[in-house]
């Protein structure tokens, strides 16, 4: 059914004011995310200069994504104003539009390219490759890194990192399209010491572009292919979105999943896998229900029972200079390394002494096994090809335990630059009611 005029400058005029919302509510001072919903749903029909009947579909589609993406964050936002006027919005937008309430919602946004832009092959549909669905005028995607390496040591998302115990099975990744299982064993019999053994990894079927695919990969079993046999997406228009290419036998695969902008490296070194993955933030937060969704260690990092206390370790081992196991009355290693040879072991291949080099150290002092130099090695080698922000490829730990009057640097640039931005952006906004 199409919608009259009334509605139409009613919808109109809801689309005005939410860039009015997305500046006197600034996102920086508040744990309510409507402002993140807000700017999604604006991004995801901003080109739609007229509402017809023939984009409904679409429209609703994008109507339901903002009112899933509102009910994530109600907890959050219940005193927000933009919070409720978007709810009401939204209720009555889909009423004009004889929107139904239930049907697909829009995540990842795969834009689509004006007629004669697209320039892929026709044995792979535009929908099928992330980056290029994006207009040519659009800004680009942002990515982020997450890797799982060692007795186990993980990178999040959002640059996090920890030394975790993780015994046995935890998810990895765990979203709409794709999830990501490892299995962490005992390094030798009676440690806590524990290493990646196994690893499993499911890409959901796509639209016309990939077939549900499974990866499996275990200690001294690299395949350069997933478990059907196949090395690619299977049967679909876009099989080649999602393809395994082998970098080195039984020592290192690259998995690029183009038609959700990820790319995925799985490496043994020594008995052990390796993990690192390059994803959009944008496939990263496609989930059902964020708030409520369980244990994701590249999201949410290791629960605090599971974590190690990485700083007291290495200051015990420098100060007795001897290695000491995490676990009591540990058999011997097959090289027993103390502070200052594990030190000099790690600087041959981590030069820099950041957080990599550190978990070479605590690897070599916990296991006793070089070929987690090697893993800690490749871990950052990785982080290289994969992390969009080539500034924040070391990582160190921040200074505990700062006095009063002696914050860390970082922290008084950020609030001013964040008041700074909400004012400038607030006298904007009168600006334009004047």
């Amino acid at each position: 059914m199409g919608m009259g005029r009334g509605a139409g400058a009613t919808a109109l005029g809801f689309f005005h004011i939410l860039p009015v919302f997305l500046c006197i509510f600034p996102s920086a001072t508040s744990p309510c995310k409507i402002l993140k919903c807000n700017s999604e749903f604006w991004a995801a029909t901003s080109g739609s200069h007229h509402l017809g009947t023939e984009e409904a579909p679409e429209f609703c589609t994008a109507l339901r994504a903002y009112a899933h993406c509102t009910r994530r964050t109600a907890r959050t936002c219940r005193g927000d104003l933009a919070y409720h006027s978007a709810v009401h919005g939204i209720d009555d937008l889909m009423v004009q539009h004889n929107c139904s309430k239930d049907g697909p919602t829009s995540q990842p946004r795969l834009r689509t390219l004006p007629p004669g832009d697209s320039q892929e092959r026709s044995d792979s549909p535009e929908i099928c490759h992330y980056e290029k669905s994006f207009h040519k005028h659009s800004a680009p995607p942002n990515y982020t890194h997450c890797g799982l390496f060692g007795d186990p040591h993980i990178r999040t998302f959002t640059d996090s990192f920890q030394t975790c115990k993780v015994q046995g099975a935890w998810p990895l990744i765990d979203n709409n399209y794709l999830n990501v299982q490892v299995t962490n064993t005992p390094v030798l019999p009676g440690s806590t010491a524990t290493a990646t053994s196994k690893l499993t990894i499911i890409f959901k079927s796509f639209q016309e572009c990939v077939d549900q695919k499974v990866y499996q990969a275990e200690m001294d079993e690299l395949p350069a292919a997933f478990a059907d046999g196949s090395k690619n997406g299977g049967d679909k228009h876009g099989a080649n979105s999602l393809k395994i290419t082998e970098k080195v036998s039984g020592q290192h695969i690259e998995i690029q999943a183009k038609y959700i902008g990820t790319t995925i490296v799985v490496r043994q070194v020594g008995r052990y896998l390796t993990f690192a993955v390059r994803m959009p933030e944008e496939v990263v937060n496609a989930v059902e229900d964020r708030d409520n969704q369980g244990l994701y260690l590249c999201l949410r990092g290791c629960p605090l029972n599971q974590q190690i206390d990485f700083q007291t370790f290495r200051s015990s081992q420098a100060t007795e200079g001897r290695a000491r196991r995490k676990g009591p009355s540990l058999p011997a290693t097959p090289e027993a390394f103390t502070y200052e040879t594990a030190t000099a072991k790690c600087r041959e291949k981590l030069p820099v002494e950041d957080l990599y080099f550190q978990s070479c150290v605590f690897d070599l002092l916990t296991t006793g096994d070089v070929n987690f130099m090697l893993a800690a090695y490749y871990a950052f080698e990785d982080v290289k090809m994969l992390h969009s922000n080539k500034d924040k490829l070391h990582l160190y730990e921040r200074t505990q335990d700062l006095g009063a009057g002696n914050l860390a640097p970082s922290g008084h640039p950020q609030a001013l630059l964040a008041l700074l931005m909400a004012l400038v952006c607030l006298s904007q906004c009168w600006s334009a009611f004047l």
